[in-house]
């Protein structure tokens, strides 16, 4: 029972510090002006990058880009922004 219950903690623990890792990007699409907030960059074919719009919940893929790397509150804030007011 013990080691159930520590296994338990060790695992709820790892989950916690596993989501606290995560990374927030702002992504520029120079050629239209766009800003897309998100969690994960993929690289597609060419050199093109693969994202999810956090947003819109879009799937985009660019051609050209500029991504940076920001912090929780700013990416939350963002996102937040972009909702539909009640």
């Amino acid at each position: 029972m013990i080691v159930r219950t520590m296994a338990l903690g060790a695992v709820v623990a790892l989950a916690a510090v596993t989501a606290g890792c995560s990374h927030y990007y702002k992504v520029n699409d120079p050629a239209g002006s766009k800003e897309y907030y998100t969690t994960d960059v993929d690289e597609a074919k060419g050199g093109a990058i693969k994202i999810k719009d956090a947003r819109t919940g879009a799937i985009v893929t660019l051609q050209s880009s500029e991504v940076k790397e920001i912090s929780g509150e700013e990416f939350e804030k963002a996102v937040k922004e972009s909702q539909p007011k009640p």
